[in-house]
């Protein structure tokens, strides 16, 4: 991998974000959100952004219908423009 640019931590609040969809889509819109919320914050294409398993698997961990309010993430952007995030 290429050298680290920017690494930031947020805090995304899903709850607030996911309430408009219907109960059975909120977790996958949930993921969709972070890696567009990421893309916007960390200046990069959406297809740009590799989300960690760990990430997946909290959103996920009660099911479609419930993800978690809140989710720490870290980002981490390299130079060629790629950005992993990961659980914080």
């Amino acid at each position: 991998m290429a050298d680290i640019v920017v690494e930031r931590i947020y805090t995304l609040r899903l709850k607030h974000k996911m309430k408009k969809y219907p109960r059975w889509l909120r977790s996958k819109k949930a993921v969709k959100y972070v890696r567009r919320f990421l893309a916007r914050h960390m200046k990069t294409e959406e297809d740009k952004v590799r989300i960690d398993a760990s990430i997946n698997e909290k959103i996920w961990e009660r099911g479609a219908q419930k993800p978690p309010s809140k989710i720490r993430v870290r980002a981490v952007k390299f130079d060629d423009g790629v950005v992993e995030a990961e659980l914080a």
